[in-house]
């Protein structure tokens, strides 16, 4: 049996792993556009140049998985075509290409790895005195902002978003403004409606706000998070709105049933993006893979929540307990015990992708 995984983030690399070790007789090929797995919780540390996101694959992947690098042009029928035109046979699929970003002009998108580093490069080349901008106000940015403020003492930081951890309840939000404070991050509660270029070598951007305030900024990241590639659409499946692939409750393509899709590019109700999310989803299409070829009746997905971990730069961070719906509890963990809270799921995320396991509400094992 053919296995394709289209994606090594969280999702691909758990679900591929948990298939060749639940189910040895098949052959499972892992492609992806490059050779590493990145932690995408860990990307504001990459660009801030505070810690590395990215592990090879070879050192993720059980042995027997094969990997392909490139890119997956098109799914079709029993078959993927890569670029430049080559093809790929498959009896099932896993569709785990995650999220991605589209910036307005004049801004580094930061939710990927290509950003990540194009980021920390113009970082590491801006003079003491200079001004950052992070637009958007979700974890991401939060993140991404109190991690250069963290590292670079020496820049003026902004933060840009209409409302500042919206998920967070009202008591964790004025936490993590203090928290931010403390970093000397300036907060604006407004939107940005374009980035106008440098009028010459060594002059600054401007940013102009809804509001018509404008002011100037020598790097502007974006961290409003969303969007995902368009390969589900454009290889004939049915998606929502967002681009999402359309799935059954087993997380199965309502289009072809021989198509999984898990992690931020699947529409599943009540899933936000996350490696809590994505990990047991990609374990669940592993698991409901082996059941059908062994001729079982496959299980209904379902997961609960338990909270969100944000951190403030290294030595800070709040983490939101949630109800397992999602919804903020009115109770939240502060400072040192969260810092190491944050830490722990960051390397518990990765532990669980390697190893094939599960490590938050999602099921039977």
């Amino acid at each position: 049996m053919k296995v394709v995984v289209v994606g090594a983030g969280y999702a691909g690399t758990l679900a591929a792993n948990r298939l060749a070790k639940k189910f040895r007789e098949a052959q499972v090929t892992v492609v992806n556009p490059r050779s590493d797995f990145v932690e995408r919780v860990r990307l504001h540390q990459q660009l801030a140049g505070t810690g590395r996101a990215a592990t090879p694959l070879s050192d993720m992947l059980r042995e027997g998985i094969h990997s392909r690098l490139a890119t997956v042009h098109t799914i079709g029928d029993g078959s993927v075509t890569l670029d430049p035109g080559k093809t790929l046979d498959f009896d099932y699929l896993i569709l785990a290409v995650g999220s991605t970003t589209r910036a307005l002009e004049g801004t580094i998108p930061i939710g990927t790895w290509e950003g990540a580093e194009q980021a920390r490069a113009a970082l590491a080349g801006l003079p003491a005195g200079s001004t950052v901008t992070v637009v958007g106000a979700g974890l991401t940015g939060i993140e991404t902002a109190s991690e250069v403020a963290c590292a670079r003492s020496d820049l003026r930081v902004r933060l840009v978003g209409q409302s500042l951890a919206p998920t967070f309840s009202p008591g964790a939000q004025r936490r993590i403004h203090a928290g931010l404070e403390r970093l000397h991050v300036s907060v604006l509660r407004d939107t940005v409606e374009a980035v106008l270029p440098a009028a010459g070598e060594g002059s600054a951007g401007t940013v102009r706000l809804r509001s018509g305030e404008e002011f100037s900024s020598d790097l502007t990241l974006w961290a409003v998070l969303g969007a995902v590639p368009d390969l589900a659409a454009r290889s004939g499946l049915r998606v929502d709105d967002e681009g999402r692939a359309v799935v059954d409750a087993y997380l199965r393509s309502v289009s072809d049933p021989r198509v999984f899709a898990v992690g931020d590019c699947a529409a599943i109700a009540g899933s936000r993006p996350a490696c809590q999310t994505a990990g047991p989803q990609g374990a669940h299409a592993a698991d409901t893979l082996v059941r059908l070829v062994k001729g079982r009746d496959p299980e209904p997905y379902s997961q609960g929540y338990t909270g969100t971990a944000l951190s403030i730069g290294r030595r800070d961070a709040v983490i939101q307990l949630t109800h397992q719906d999602d919804s903020p509890t009115r109770f939240y963990l502060t400072s040192r015990l969260a810092v190491v809270g944050k830490e722990l799921g960051a390397r518990t995320a990765k532990h669980c992708a390697r190893t094939a396991t599960i490590a938050w509400r999602s099921g039977p094992e």
